[in-house]
């Protein structure tokens, strides 16, 4: 009866006009889309194409950012499945949709991947089928090819009766549930793959030498020190610009590619065992190479759609239900955290489009065997991160140059900044009008300056502090990354060198850095400090729900959120029926929108379940709100080095939470306490 009425309550109001109204302009979304992406789709080829070897430096990060997961998800689908699926199909799958997607897809900075949810979902298709004798494991793939098939054509509806505006939807509140369920469960098979280096694997022959009993327990020690060393190692590489140490260039290699280069020195100490350790110890990825038959019969899937029998091509409906729905959501968010606000993307969004776009995409996975790839988070935002930084040297570059110009000219200051903000228009390609508001308080600095003499110094510091982020919008990167996944095939003996203990630690690994700026993860940390030491959350940077909403209530809210994960990872235990998972976040839309104000002031609602993720900076001895402790009245300030050492991908990086979302940046608790109360009504996010 609760479950009914939070449905019928999605048909009132605002919600039903907007149904109402989709259904009746069917195809409005996708147009606009199509002309939108079609004006800028020349120059989309051509900023890349300009950039020239450039371009290969956020290429290559962006990668190894894909290519990693979408091995350990491999490993995990071989697992789950018995081999039916394993790393060469979610590389392969991975590799198509993504050069698809960077060739006609609307939003180029958006990366897509085998997921997850993907796993998850093939993983209960594949409990299902093996479970029936009129399918079985030979006939699971063709299953699945008409779960496909179905989702693909929900996918379709929703993009031509515009429902990308429902995202809008999914407040905070669903988006930090389903990262932290996605962590759980990233840990749970962590967990699961060290306590299985201990076990015999399953169909193998438990009287061969490597699964005696001495041997299973070193190969299960040693899988502990590589998994807990891969962890450890690239948990402290990801935060290596923030290292005391080392030259900039050196923390910057470190942080962008540390993690591959850990998992690369892990799997190379595997081979220093002793040569009278067997061959099988530590165990190591299986996998099938690409050429080998094994891996051959899936290209072939469609012709053994029509052997599946008519009740279960019926029944696939119900599972493609929850994988679209799924989809739409992810790669909806996904997209939406690209081209946040906050990086001043010029080119429009696609979302429409997109969603076509991926459903015709799952539709060809499915018709070839492949599990389908959707858009990924982080490596979405990375790579727009990836590209504001290329774009802002660039920039950074010429207007230096323009400035030093200028100064042997015996320029005036204003004749100087003239130049700058020339340079800046040129390559930008911004009108006029914004130019002058965007590069104000650039402006400000310029004028205001007193070192006339030391362009490199003064100007340059000004540049650096209050240059725009700007991002090089182009196809190029996406496309070379996807054809690089697609390489990685031919890599495939390599690949199977890395023990799958590293695997392991990967996937913690993946768990842990999730955390850090997911406000349900941080809450939840808060619980658990004492009043007496609450004071040291302040003396940090910290979100500014920690000043304005008070202790109580934030507690009361992040308890919901924890009974309600508990929930959905109770529904993940369940044999079959687990497949309706996502079920639980569709009905987070209903809860949000007409229970939760019931339950909680609106002003602290709103905080805790913002649109963006807004941080105070840390102030030991200045005013702070009410909700941790009373503060004292005294201002804050901050002696700036002239000597600090700060790149833009530090710079970057200190902005941005580990899922890519830009953090939106208050000065102190009086500037944040205008904005908890604005004079005009909440504007919606825009889709």
């Amino acid at each position: 009866m609760f479950i009914a009425r939070l449905f019928s309550s999605l048909s009132d109001s605002s919600f039903g006009k907007f149904s109402m109204e989709s259904i009746r302009t069917p195809f409005r979304g996708i147009i606009q889309d199509l002309k939108g992406r079609k004006a800028c789709y020349e120059q989309d080829w051509a900023s890349g194409v300009c950039c020239g070897a450039r371009i290969l430096a956020p290429t290559t990060y962006v990668f190894f950012a894909s290519a990693l997961p979408v091995i350990a998800f491999g490993e995990q689908l071989s697992r789950e499945t018995d081999g039916s699926l394993s790393t060469v199909e979610t590389l392969a799958s991975t590799a198509l949709c993504g050069i698809i997607h960077s060739i006609l897809g609307g939003q180029p900075l958006l990366i897509l991947g085998v997921a997850e949810p993907t796993v998850i979902m093939y993983t209960y298709l594949y409990s299902f089928a093996k479970g029936r004798p009129d399918l079985g494991k030979e006939l699971y793939l063709a299953w699945a090819g008409w779960v496909c098939t179905w989702t693909a054509l929900l996918l379709v509806l929703l993009a031509i009766f515009n429902t990308c505006k429902i995202i809008t939807k999914f407040t905070r509140i669903a988006g930090e549930l389903f990262g932290m369920l996605i962590a759980v469960l990233f840990v749970q098979e962590a967990v699961k793959g060290v306590i299985s280096e201990f076990h015999v694997p399953h169909a193998e022959d438990s009287s061969a030498e490597v699964y005696q009993f001495h041997w299973r327990y070193v190969n299960g020690l040693l899988g502990i020190i590589f998994s807990f060393g891969v962890v450890h190692t690239a948990l402290k590489s990801r935060r290596a610009r923030s290292w005391p140490y080392g030259t900039g260039w050196f923390r910057s290699f470190i942080a962008d590619y540390g993690v591959p280069l850990m998992v690369l020195i892990w799997s190379a100490l595997a081979f220093s065992v002793p040569k009278s350790v067997p061959s099988g110890v530590p165990r190591r990825l299986y996998s099938p190479l690409p050429w080998e038959p094994a891996s051959l019969h899936h290209w072939s899937i469609i012709k053994d759609m029509g052997k599946v029998p008519p009740a279960y091509i019926f029944a696939a409906f119900i599972p493609a239900v929850m994988v679209a729905g799924l989809y739409f959501f992810d790669h909806s968010v996904a997209s939406q955290m690209a081209q946040q606000k906050e990086f001043n993307l010029k080119n429009p969004s696609a979302y429409h489009y997109d969603i076509l776009i991926l459903g015709l995409m799952t539709l060809l996975c499915g018709l070839i065997g492949l599990p389908p790839s959707n858009g990924v988070l982080p490596q979405s935002p990375m790579h727009t991160k990836s590209l504001a930084v290329l774009k802002r040297q660039l920039i950074r570059k010429k207007m230096v140059e323009s400035a030093k110009e200028c100064m042997k000219q015996k320029a005036s200051i204003s004749e100087i900044y003239g130049k700058m903000q020339q340079v800046f228009v040129e390559m930008d390609s911004t009108p006029d009008p914004s130019v002058a508001k965007e590069l104000k308080k650039l402006k400000d600095a310029v004028m205001g300056s007193e070192d006339r003499d030391h362009v490199d110094g003064e100007f340059a510091k000004h540049i650096d502090a209050h240059l725009p982020v700007r991002v090089n919008e182009q196809r190029v990167s996406n496309l070379l990354q996807s054809l690089l996944v697609g390489a990685s095939l031919l890599a495939m003996p390599v690949i199977k060198k890395i023990p799958t203990s590293v695997l392991w630690g990967y996937f913690a690994y993946m768990a842990i850095d999730s955390l850090p700026g997911n406000q349900f993860w941080e809450r939840i940390l808060l619980l658990f400090v004492t009043p007496r030491r609450r004071y040291k959350i302040l003396e940090g940077a910290h979100a500014s729900f920690v000043e304005s909403v008070p202790f109580n209530w934030m507690a009361a809210f992040t308890l919901f959120q924890f009974v309600y994960l508990l929930a959905c990872f109770g529904i993940t235990w369940i044999p079959v029926a687990g497949i309706l998972f996502p079920l639980p976040f569709f009905l987070l839309i209903s809860i949000r929108e007409h229970i939760l104000p019931k339950f909680f002031p609106p002003l602290y609602l709103h905080e805790l379940d913002a649109a963006g993720y807004e941080e105070i900076p840390g102030n030991p001895h200045g005013r702070h709100g009410v909700a941790l402790t009373q503060g004292v009245d005294k201002e804050y300030s901050v002696e700036e080095n002239d000597e600090m050492e700060i790149s833009d991908s530090e710079v970057l990086d200190e902005i941005t939470t580990s899922r890519g979302e830009l953090k939106l940046r208050s000065i102190s608790f009086d500037e944040k306490f205008v904005q908890v109360f604005p004079e005009d009504e909440e504007q919606p996010r825009d889709s």
